[in-house]
């Protein structure tokens, strides 16, 4: 037994660091190939791998390189004798590629990008392991003049993550985007000038309005005229009039598709400035970087197949070439999605057909009904083993969520709506109107439709959770209790038509209650949810063998309580507000019954205020939180905040028609101006060869970009690019 785990323990020992390679190179494949895909994906799958290989990716890097340092101790002085450790010390470098990462992925939730000073601990502790394996190994053999290139290439790379991630910090966004100081007019030298010179008066500093200068078939560059603005509003910064009034006069014209397109282009920007290693990329410095990385490893790659001789191990050779040809080929990958990027298209757009801008999240709506879950809840012996891991209410919730696409005919009510709205404050912008209209969640519909003395119990006079779950539960009620009446109708096709909007964000704004609270305003909403579906389990648990799993049975059994001695009874024990919903249902069925009502105007009523109780969540939710759900294929209500934001329905456009005017000179990329002296060479020398121009065109095209960017969004004018016409 002893000898049998010795050989274990042997055969490990000389295949722990070849293992921990292979794993830490298979881990930046996932990176790369599935990094940027939960912009637009919902599939827990893409998630759950991408955060495990986000997790381990460091960690298997740091005990390779630990192992490394371990075997040179142990094995002192016997490296140069040993071929193959001195092949495996040669592996150092590689890992440090690694841990400097994939552009497709730098950050896995904003809080990453916060902890930055926690990477560049790492950084220095990591590098200075490698350089203690190089420096240790050092002797005669060819590879050490192989591996510092590959070296000082995982530094360079390994930095650049770090410094990635102070750039995405909330701080540096904010500090980046604030202005420089301004004092304002000199007060004290007017009142000189005024005293001396009674006819003097001070010149009033006017703002200059900045529009948008490009074409308006482009949405991509409209978008990305915008993501100006969503900076700001992301940083918490204040905008101005003329700002509140360019991006109004840029959607309103809009179709609602159109203007949902130009705000899923944004947020995809946004996305990619958070999460990736975008503004780095789009620069000289990251054209420079990709490039010493590449060449790296093409020389270390031919420089190892060509020079040295080879009395190693084959399985040893085997992995060092795995290694060599997965380095470049995460290079070339990464190229190829730096060519496909947004950000390219933008400089390429004056010769590009305008088109859509494709998908940038995933177009999906999350629903979540409260009836239905209660109808599912069994005490089985699976549900008693969750319970006793304490996993079984998370599980419960994550079965009972369905997804559905989003509606054409949702997004056409919802912008109506908030343009409808953001109508009442055009003429002359006002800031406590604004917020009047922004406080909104039922009441305006309700006081339009002469109902809000009936109804308001049930919006303003509550906390927006107990309203939420009145209004969810009402909606169900409704439905089921019309689908009774009209049964063998023609009229029924229609209900289904006119109620999909309401029951379709009812679902939602509940699944925003259970999964992300903290995106509602604040309140007690988990304490009454809990205690809703308990009572609501214990109705449906009475009536089992009626009501079995059939949501209708379950909604005409609640429907069928009276509910006159409510508060007698109920009192303030309980939070749940199961039966005050079949309150509010019976009083929306009673308006049915009126001359003038209908169940067409009825649901029409019911979906505006659902649209009124979104925008009220949306504007109500930090921005914080709206930049975390972009990693997970984003949130409807994070397109409705930005939109509303875009028509003036934001508290963050505070400064009316005085002096504001925000950065447009602060953009991610350099001056086109510093990159010049890096790009004169290939100006000079390259322009005739036909040879050159591939080359030519791979090392100018992060050049182009970031000149042709600038140029066109910091003035009115067209980027130039005459400069440009020798190839």
């Amino acid at each position: 037994m002893s000898k049998f785990s010795e050989t274990v323990i042997e055969v490990w020992n000389g295949w722990e660091i070849r293992v921990l390679l292979l794993l830490s190179l298979s881990v930046q494949v996932i990176l790369i190939a599935f990094g940027s895909r939960r912009k637009y994906s919902t599939s827990i799958w893409i998630r759950f791998f991408v955060w495990s290989a986000y997790m381990s990716a460091d960690w298997v890097a740091t005990a390779a390189l630990g192992i490394l340092a371990r075997n040179l101790g142990d094995d002192s002085g016997k490296w140069n004798s040993n071929p193959n450790i001195s092949l495996q010390l040669f592996w150092t470098p590689f890992l440090l590629l690694h841990l400097g990462g994939p552009d497709t992925i730098t950050a896995y939730s904003l809080e990453d990008n916060e902890l930055w000073p926690r990477h560049f601990l790492g950084l220095l502790v990591q590098t200075g392991i490698a350089f203690y394996v190089l420096v240790k190994s050092w002797g005669d053999s060819y590879l050490k003049w192989i591996a510092i290139p590959v070296f000082i290439a995982g530094i360079i790379k390994y930095g650049e993550r770090t410094w990635v991630l102070r750039k995405s910090s909330s701080k540096n966004i904010r500090n980046s985007l604030l202005s420089d100081p301004d004092p304002g007019p000199d007060y004290a030298e007017f009142m000189r000038k005024e005293k001396t010179d009674r006819n003097f008066k001070q010149s009033p500093r006017k703002a200059l309005p900045q529009k948008y200068s490009g074409s308006w078939d482009d949405s991509l560059s409209q978008a990305y005229y915008l993501f100006n603005r969503l900076r700001h509003l992301f940083a918490d910064l204040i905008l101005g009039y003329y700002e509140r009034k360019d991006c109004h006069s840029m959607i309103s014209n809009k179709s609602p598709e159109d203007a949902f397109e130009l705000v899923e282009g944004e947020l995809g920007l946004l996305y990619d400035v958070l999460y990736t290693k975008t503004t780095v990329i789009y620069s000289i410095y990251g054209f420079l970087l990709r490039c010493s990385s590449f060449l790296s490893s093409v020389f270390a790659m031919i420089a190892f197949a060509v020079f040295i001789e080879h009395p190693y191990s084959l399985v040893d050779i085997s992995v060092t070439y795995l290694l060599l040809v997965g380095a470049i080929a995460l290079e070339i990958y990464a190229f190829v999605l730096v060519m496909r990027s947004d950000w390219t298209k933008l400089w390429l757009v004056d010769f590009l057909k305008p088109g859509r801008i494709g998908k940038r999240w995933s177009r999906t709506i999350f629903k979540y009904n409260l009836i239905k879950y209660c109808l599912g809840t069994q005490d089985t012996m699976w549900v008693r083993f969750q319970k006793l891991l304490g996993i079984e209410e998370i599980v419960e919730k994550h079965l009972n969520v369905d997804c559905d696409d989003l509606d054409a005919e949702l997004k056409t009510l919802i912008f109506q709506q908030l343009k409808e709205r953001s109508e009442n404050i055009n003429s002359l912008f006002d800031v406590n109107e604004c917020k009047k209209l922004l406080s909104y969640r039922g009441d305006y519909v309700l006081d339009q439709m002469q109902c809000l003395e009936r109804l308001k119990w049930s919006t303003i006079e509550i906390e927006f959770d107990h309203s939420l779950l009145l209004w969810h539960i009402a909606t169900q009620l409704c439905y089921w209790d019309d689908v009774k009446r009209l049964k063998g109708t023609n009229n029924l096709q229609s209900l289904n038509k006119y109620s999909n909007v309401s029951q379709c964000l009812s679902d939602y704004m509940l699944y925003l209650l259970v999964m992300y609270p903290n995106m509602l305003p604040k309140g007690i909403g988990e304490i009454r949810y809990r205690d809703t579906c308990s009572e609501a389990t214990r109705l449906f648990q009475q009536g089992r063998r009626e009501i079995e799993t059939k949501v209708d049975e379950a909604c005409y059994k609640l429907y069928e309580v009276n509910t006159d001695s409510l508060e007698e009874v109920k009192g303030d024990e309980t939070k749940s507000v199961l039966f005050y919903g079949s309150r509010l249902a019976k009083q929306l069925q009673s308006l049915a019954s009126q001359e003038d009502w209908g169940h067409e105007k009825k649901w029409e009523m019911i979906n505006k205020v659902w649209v009124e109780m979104l925008a009220y969540a949306a504007v109500n939710c930090g921005w914080k939180e709206h930049g975390q759900q972009l990693r997970g294929g984003g949130e409807l209500l994070t397109h409705v905040c930005l939109l509303m934001a875009h028509l003036g329905l934001s508290e963050q456009y505070q400064i009316q028609k005085e002096r504001f005017q925000i950065r447009l000179d602060r953009w991610m990329v350099p001056s086109p101006n510093a990159c010049e002296p890096y790009l004169l060479p290939f100006m000079v020398h390259c322009p005739c060869d036909p040879c050159s121009l591939p080359l030519l065109f791979l090392c100018l095209t992060p050049y182009w970009c970031c000149n042709a960017i600038q140029k066109r969004f910091r003035s009115a004018e067209q980027p130039d690019l005459d400069s440009l016409d020798f190839l």
